[in-house]
């Protein structure tokens, strides 16, 4: 009961109930209003746009001077949004993910004009103008009007038409606008219209815009400022995909809506503007100011997507070269171009065109490519038809180079880039659910150049390293990711950026491959070129690419599959996961089964009712036998059964080929084994690398026993290849097991069993080392697996490479314009710091000083917390926090210390007296950070108890509940693990 008030009128129980009634029908009203109208906010025309009605000035042309712009937004600028009921909008096309299908654009004019002065690089924010004018064809009579745009200021809206195909596209009537308003969740500027668009004619929307150029952010227009010459300097250049087009111009923004552009952009005359096309044209042009601007037309694209649009201005000098007519030139620094940084991406990249050309019988349709390296591009590279865009790291080679694997790689991009220009430009997927149509083929193809180009290279064991490996290591049964999505699962313009994932790239990939193994090349090739051929300038789904696998298939009759084309990679594509495949070499009997991450014992299959139809391709005693196919959860295969008494042994999945794992019956892991002691050479090195890889996985989660696992490592005495070796030590000496103090228990036994087997290839490698590692800067599986074998041989405490260690690092304390070998740079840095004084460590801490570039300062920054002294470590972290702070910005050196082997503790003792500083330098999550690092080896709760303890004064309430259920899930992985390393330890006693 509520106090009386002093004063007030009275009513009736029966009056108030029925009011309050009434209050609560109003209530409810009210509230269905604004669940209705709430998500779509309108912007006043008058605020942004000029009405086009009728008998208006007729607009400026787009060549009309311009000033430059007078709002001065940041780059996160929203329309302004008036308040008022009448801005509520009823639900309607624009809360849908896709544009309806009322019109379709068929050309681009578009002027773009971004303010970029060379002699003023401190403007806060940099904008640019724009106009565009669209053709389109109406397919759908509307009043309305619908297309994207994303933080842009629209100051003009007309419609003309409809266009009269007897006179061109001289206009004959204007639409009238009668308001323009903005959706800011799906993206898009609705036009409404004053007549209805007539079915089957044409009409031009006119814009103007401006809108901002990013500085932390590559999407849209962007800038970067780099040194060039000894001078600061800056640059524009653009990524539209997959949704950054609506960015810098209103426009129809989905991959199916192709149209033609001729673009034009103005810029400073000392620039060089570049777009898809050759330079059509320059004029000069003077604004209000009376400035001068050169200004740059373009000749007209072919039908192409928004998300390929592209375009550069900077102050760059380039190389070129023709190929078969086309001219190819590479845009960097100049510095980089006297330099000859760019010459070998020059040198492969028409070569590459050529093969391509060739295995389709297709020719690349541009006249021209531009390739431009920028300095910052976290898209590592951009295929933009007729202007691709790599980060400069990953196309320039630099002299220091020679001993990485930077040649592979460069090689490896600039295929996948230029595999692009089929895939996904000149045939596009039809929407963004599909993306792996193009990045999966592009990803598949890159190998096939790169190895065409360096028949050295072992291709299955390097797509094995750089592709498979890595995504059998992410994807499972239960993860909600298949290649191939459904449109109608994406609700947010978020999910598409979050399709370009491993599954889109290194899955696709695999796809890809399988798909040609269970075919001849021939017809794979034969399959795709009529593919491409008939998809042209057009877009495609997954299943046009599967009819024109069939129709290859149907062609011939050597190739007899178990099911459609469709049938078997559908069972793949629209399914999470990959099977483990288990044969049993007793009966021949093989098992498929979903690969879940930690399998339970009779696991229920929630999620996996149906089979996979796998193509298994197998041998027998090193020799291929006939392909056979598991389309059953089981199946019998009497070819396949081997007995006790004999000799036999059989691998399932030929060169890994296929997408899954392999599991054998006792006998058949046993046969392995004793093939493996007896002539490992028998097995090709893929399947010593697929045996070891497959085995380790099984046992991590479930499948088998650790012991099956560590049996196959009992003949590595004899292993001579590098990357075989890398998968042991990758599997047996992880992470946690170097940074645990605790593993006093196993590591001594992991010690003598190593050392024992490591010999041979370690003499093979310290003698390169010492006295020519030269060889190897061809050798690119040596060069990405030297480092763990090297770290691994110091951390064991093999003298031998501890001695290296010091000779290095104290030969380049000497001479320190003499840089260590790039393979084994990081444990050099590591083991000097670790086996020296601060002597050694002052040195490194002045070399880091010095140092400007991030990746290195980075290096530099974990080397110097090899340490084993505390008080080095403690006043590393006193120089982080205390002494200097700007000096090491980086990285949390903090972290880096507690995740060091000696450093958790002194970390911990740091952060007592100084969790305040810490505080403010890193943010009060780095704390969080900390416990989790510090607390990585837990496995007791009084251990969580005390850990909470002592960080509690530290953390906020709500970081102290999340931790708790953290270090829970540490605990219990500690545990599980510590179960795992006692029973590899009863393993290596009696192994060893």
């Amino acid at each position: 009961m509520r106090p009386s008030s002093s004063s007030g009128f009275y009513v009736s129980r029966t009056v108030a109930a029925l009011l309050v009634g009434l209050a609560a029908a109003l209530l409810l009203a009210l509230a269905v209003i604004a669940a209705l109208y709430g998500h779509c906010a309108r912007v006043e025309l008058s605020e942004l746009c000029g009405r086009g009605v009728p008998g208006a000035a007729p607009s400026p042309s787009l060549q009309r001077e311009e000033s430059p712009p007078t709002s001065q937004p940041g780059p996160e600028r929203e329309p302004a949004v008036a308040p008022t009921p009448r801005n509520w909008r009823p639900p309607g096309p624009w809360d849908q993910l896709r544009l309806p299908s009322w019109l379709v654009p068929l050309h681009y004019e578009l002027e773009l004009w971004p303010r970029l002065l060379p002699d003023d690089l401190s403007a806060p924010s940099l904008r640019f103008t724009g106009r565009v004018n669209i053709t389109v064809r109406c397919e759908v009579s509307t009043k309305q009007l619908l297309l994207h745009s994303l933080s842009l200021d629209c100051e003009r809206a007309e419609v003309r038409g409809p266009l009269s195909s007897s006179t061109g596209d001289a206009t004959v009537g204007r639409v009238p606008v009668d308001d323009v308003w903005f959706t800011l969740d799906t993206q898009y500027m609705v036009l409404e219209l004053g007549e209805t668009l007539q079915s089957g004619s044409r009409y031009e929307l006119q814009l103007s815009f401006s809108g901002p150029v990013y500085q932390d952010t590559r999407e849209g227009l962007f800038l970067n400022v780099y040194t060039d010459q000894g001078e600061r300097r800056a640059l524009l250049a653009s990524q539209m995909e997959p949704t950054f087009a609506r960015n810098v111009f209103p426009c129809f923004d989905e991959p199916a809506l192709k149209a033609t552009f001729n673009v034009t952009i103005i810029h400073h005359p000392t620039y060089v503007a570049l777009s898809n096309m050759p330079r059509l044209g320059q004029s000069e042009k003077e604004d209000v100011n009376g400035s001068k601007w050169t200004v740059t037309t373009f000749y007209t694209t072919p039908q192409m997507p928004t998300y390929l649009a592209a375009f550069a201005i900077c102050d760059y000098d380039h190389v070129n070269r023709t190929e078969r007519g086309k001219e190819i030139r590479i845009w960097a620094r100049k510095d980089a171009i006297a330099n000859g940084n760019a010459d070998f991406a020059l040198n492969i990249t028409g070569p590459i065109f050529s093969f391509m050309e060739d295995l389709f019988n297709i020719s690349y349709p541009l006249p021209k490519t531009d390739i431009v390296a920028l300095p910052i591009f976290d898209n590592r590279a951009m295929e933009n038809w007729g202007l691709l865009m790599f980060d400069e790291s990953l196309l320039l080679l630099q002299p220091s180079d020679q001993l990485t694997e930077k040649k592979t790689v460069i090689s490896h991009i600039i295929s996948h880039e230029i595999g692009h220009q089929w895939f996904g430009n000149l045939v596009t997927m039809n929407w963004w659910n599909n993306i792996w149509l193009n990045e999966g083929f592009a990803s598949y193809f890159e190998f096939g150049v790169t190895n065409y180009f360096n028949p050295k290279l072992p291709k299955n064991e390097v797509f094995f390293s750089n592709i498979l490996h890595g995504v059998l290591r992410e994807d499972h049964a239960l993860v909600s990711r298949a290649v191939s999505m459904k449109v109608e699962n994406f609700t947010e313009m978020s999910e598409i950026n979050e399709l370009f994932d491993l599954f889109t790239y290194n899955k696709g990939a695999s796809m890809a491959r399988m798909l040609s193994s269970f075919l001849n090349e021939n017809l794979f090739i034969g399959a795709l070129k009529s593919y491409l051929e008939t998809f042209s300038y057009s877009n495609a789904e997954q299943d046009d690419l599967w009819r024109h696998f069939q129709m290859a298939i149907d062609d011939q009759n050597k190739i007899i599959l178990p099911a459609t084309v469709k049938g078997i990679m559908d069972s793949w594509t629209h399914k999470s996961g990959f099977p483990v495949i288990t044969l049993n070499v007793s009966t021949g009997i093989i098992k498929q089964e979903p690969f879940y991450l930690g399998k339970v014992k009779n696991q229920t299959l929630l999620t996996h009712n149906d089979t996979w139809i796998v193509p298994i391709l197998w041998i027998k005693n090193g020799t291929t036998q006939s392909l056979v196919w598991l389309d059953k959860s089981s199946k019998v295969f009497p070819e396949m059964q081997v007995s006790d008494s004999d000799h036999d042994w059989v691998i399932l999945n030929l060169n890994m080929t296929g997408y899954y794992r392999v599991n054998y019956d006792e006998l058949g892991w046993k046969k392995l084994n004793q093939q493996l002691g007896k002539d490992p050479k028998a097995i090709p090195v893929i399947h010593r690398l697929q045996l070891i890889d497959d085995a380790f996985s099984l046992s991590k989660n479930n499948y088998i026993e650790v012991e099956t696992a560590l049996d196959l490592t009992k003949y590595l005495a004899e292993e001579d290849e590098i990357i075989v070796w890398h998968a042991v030590l990758a599997n047996l000496v992880t992470r946690d097991l170097v940074s645990d103090v605790n593993s006093y228990d196993i590591y001594p036994l992991l010690k003598k069993y190593l050392l024992k087997r490591l010999n041979s290839i370690w003499n093979i490698y310290s003698t390169i080392i010492r006295e020519n590692l030269a060889a190897l800067q061809d050798d690119y599986l040596a060069l990405t697996s030297l480092e763990k074998l090297f770290g691994t041989a110091c951390w064991l405490g093999l003298e031998d490479c501890l001695q290296l260690s010091r000779e290095f690092f104290r030969k380049w304390m000497n001479h320190p314009e003499n840089e260590i070998p790039y393979p084994i740079k990081n444990v050099i840095l590591c083991y000097g710091i670790a086996l020296g004084n601060d002597k050694e460590w002052d040195f490194l801490l002045s070399i880091y000083t010095n140092k400007t570039k991030e990746e290195e300062r980075i290096q530099l920054a974990y080397a110097l917390s090899c340490s084993k002294d505390p008080w080095i470590l403690k006043r590393y972290m006193e120089y982080a926090i205390i002494t200097s702070p700007l000096n090491f910005n980086e990285t949390n050196i903090i972290e880096v210390v507690a995740a060091s082997e000696v450093g958790r503790y002194i970390a911990k003792d740091f952060l007592v007296n100084n969790w305040q500083a810490v505080s403010e330098r890193y943010g009060t999550q780095s704390l969080v950070t900390l416990m989790y690092i510090i607390g990585r080896t837990i496995s007791t709760d009084l251990q969580i108890m005390e850990l909470q303890q002592f960080f509690s004064n530290m953390l906020e309430e709500h970081q102290r509940i999340t931790v708790h259920a953290k270090l829970q899930t540490i605990k219990n992985e500690n545990l599980k693990n510590k179960k795992q390393n006692a029973r590899i330890a009863e393993w290596l006693r009696k192994n060893t």
